[in-house]
């Protein structure tokens, strides 16, 4: 009998689109119309937090604050974020569903959690909207979760723990070490840390590797090993008691943290 009731999990870089790919092109697209240009590397870096927000944090980015301020002669505050969260949001949901693949694993991760009685429940920075163009897609490779809590769901998203709150709200959970958060961001996995919950990390699947599969792969084992510590002390410092590589390896973990006790 295991002493897990419930997971719940991130989405992008988590359960699907391994390496979080579907919002960085939506991203440095979205500044282009504004004239400004951005790297991967810049919208990779607030990855997990609801998508206004990650707007904000790279509008602070100082050479951003600068580029726009060149393009548009005006400041980058809270007019400027809307008008940009404004542009990104259909970018987005015309992209997502493309990008909308369970992740190497998780069918068969998903199908140990069901076996185990272990219910799933999922928590996302994406907004309703988006999630809409997900949901379908992912239904049709065989899971549904028992609830979705997007970024536009609550008043206030991550990192804070509004999201899970209202998770357990919606399963009838009580928050605690009974319940296991999964994620590939610091700003979803210190949600998780925010509600006592066992909070595990994902190294190679999710936005700090920011590689496919394939590329994964081909690395050496040292490269492998150099994204996979570089993922796991970014994951730790925000508060993740465990790291794996993808959920692909969580029932192993799940397995060994009950006979530990």
């Amino acid at each position: 009998m295991t002493r897990f009731e419930a997971v719940i999990f991130d989405w992008a870089g988590t359960l699907i689109d391994f390496g979080s790919f579907a919002p960085m092109g939506a991203f440095v697209e979205a500044f282009a119309q504004f004239g400004v240009s951005v790297s991967i590397a810049d919208a990779r870096g607030p990855m997990g937090a609801p998508k206004r927000e990650h707007i904000r944090a790279m509008m602070a980015l100082p050479h951003v604050a600068e580029a726009w301020r060149a393009a548009q002669g005006s400041e980058p505050d809270e007019a400027a974020i809307d008008r940009l969260y404004e542009v990104f949001v259909p970018l987005n949901e015309e992209v997502v569903a493309r990008y909308a693949t369970l992740v190497p694993g998780a069918s068969e991760t998903l199908g140990w959690l069901a076996g185990q009685g272990i219910r799933v429940g999922t928590t996302t920075g994406y907004t309703r909207s988006i999630m809409a163009r997900v949901l379908p897609v992912v239904a049709g490779q065989g899971f549904a979760p028992e609830v979705c809590v997007c970024a536009d769901d609550v008043p206030k998203g991550r990192p804070g723990p509004w999201q899970m709150y209202r998770a357990f709200a919606e399963m009838t959970l009580l928050p605690g070490p009974h319940i296991v958060k999964v994620d590939d961001t610091p700003p979803g996995i210190m949600e998780g840390r925010a509600t006592g919950c066992t909070v595990v990390g994902v190294a190679l699947s999710g936005n700090i590797a920011g590689r496919t599969p394939e590329e994964i792969a081909a690395l050496s084992d040292a490269g492998r090993e150099a994204i996979r510590a570089r993922a796991g002390a970014e994951l730790r410092a925000a508060g993740a008691d465990h790291v794996i590589d993808s959920i692909a390896d969580l029932p192993a973990l799940l397995t060994r943290l009950d006979a530990e006790g």
